[in-house]
């Protein structure tokens, strides 16, 4: 069954709320759990043509909010008797996340889809790119 999860997060409250379903799964199946955020480079590489400096300063600060939120929910699951990694990693998000999965093994991608707002359309996109996408199945919650 499924002994190595990966769960994509974004940093944003919707996107955490495949949680709980990972919680209850690894629990029942006695499954390890990776959370990954990916910094998405595509909407700030016109910064890197425009001073290098900046991309990278920007692209420093998203990996700082990324990790700190990793830490903070990877310590939340770990409090709950779960065993729990974290990793970030930057580029297009749905292509990092299939090619993450893919390379380490994984047996389960599981990850909220957005509603409504165009971040969350963009979310949605990634999910569905993921979703058709993936080697590995597939896990995904609607949120509102």
């Amino acid at each position: 069954m499924f002994k190595k999860i990966l769960v994509p997060l974004d940093g944003t409250t919707p996107a955490a709320k495949i949680l709980p379903y990972v919680e209850d799964l690894a629990k029942s199946l006695h499954a390890d759990i990776t959370l990954l955020t990916v910094v998405d480079i595509s909407e700030k590489v016109h910064l890197a043509d425009a001073d290098a400096s900046m991309f990278e300063s920007v692209i420093g600060a998203f990996h700082r909010a990324a990790k700190k939120n990793l830490v903070k929910t990877a310590y939340l699951l770990k409090a709950k008797g779960l065993d729990v990694s974290w990793v970030c990693r930057e580029g297009f998000p749905e292509e990092v996340i299939i090619q993450y999965a893919a390379e380490n093994s994984f047996d389960l991608i599981a990850m909220a889809t957005h509603s409504r707002s165009k971040l969350a359309r963009m979310f949605v996109s990634v999910a569905e790119k993921v979703l058709t996408h993936a080697t590995v199945p597939v896990l995904l919650t609607r949120v509102a």
